[in-house]
């Protein structure tokens, strides 16, 4: 279960966020909607350890994250997959997804990409294990960068804008594979200005403006 509890941050004299609160159960799916400059990104950002805040909580099953110091206890537990996708263009489809396994959490490399063929075959993409990035399409690259986040079995799982460059055959992809994602148990938080998408997807919506909740 993730938990925020009285979230804030400011940037010099601007406050982002003003207090934000809000939980999501393991196996549910959590959508911030808003419009640009409302505060999502700030949140999804201290959610995922990138920024710092400045008071409130996070709560991630029973640890407790009070400042950037205590995201440590919990890395590797909250996934994200983020609007540019950020694969490696040097690696193949299967190098991207063992690579922080493997170097940075010691995982057996034979187990890894066991795992790997596994997050493939649940994204579609089995037969492209061996590609590279630029010979992906921009959905492709987006599911690649899903099976990536989910190889090290978080228990929560950030999306930052994950329709904004895709048609809608792909936008379904992504639904069905949030929703297997949904089913391993993960709670689920997407930052989204897609009303359509968030209606169609979310257990729980939650509105931002400003940098509250409304």
């Amino acid at each position: 279960m993730l938990k925020v509890i009285d979230l804030k941050k400011k940037f010099g004299q601007v406050e982002v966020l003003k207090g934000i609160s809000f939980e999501i159960n393991n196996g549910e799916i959590g959508v911030v909607l808003g419009r640009s400059g409302a505060g999502k990104t700030t949140l999804i950002r201290c959610i995922n350890g990138l920024e710092s805040f400045d008071s409130g909580k996070i709560v991630l099953d029973d640890i407790e994250i009070k400042s950037s110091s205590d995201m440590k206890e919990v890395r590797g537990q909250i996934g994200m997959v983020f609007q540019n996708f950020n694969l490696f263009p040097h690696l193949s489809v299967i190098e991207n997804i063992i690579e922080s396994p493997v170097r940075v959490f010691g995982k057996n490399k034979d187990e890894a990409i066991k795992e790997a063929l596994e997050l493939l075959e649940m994204v579609d993409l089995l037969d492209k294990k061996d590609h590279y990035p630029y010979q992906l399409s921009g959905g492709q690259q987006q599911r690649v960068a899903i099976a990536r986040s989910c190889a090290l079995k978080p228990k929560v799982l950030c999306f930052d804008e994950p329709t904004s460059a895709l048609d809608k055959e792909n936008i379904q992809k992504v639904e069905d594979i949030i929703g297997r994602c949904k089913e391993r148990g993960m709670a689920i938080l997407i930052i989204t200005h897609d009303t359509v998408f968030a209606e169609e997807i979310a257990d729980k919506t939650l509105n931002i403006s400003d940098g509250l909740l409304l």
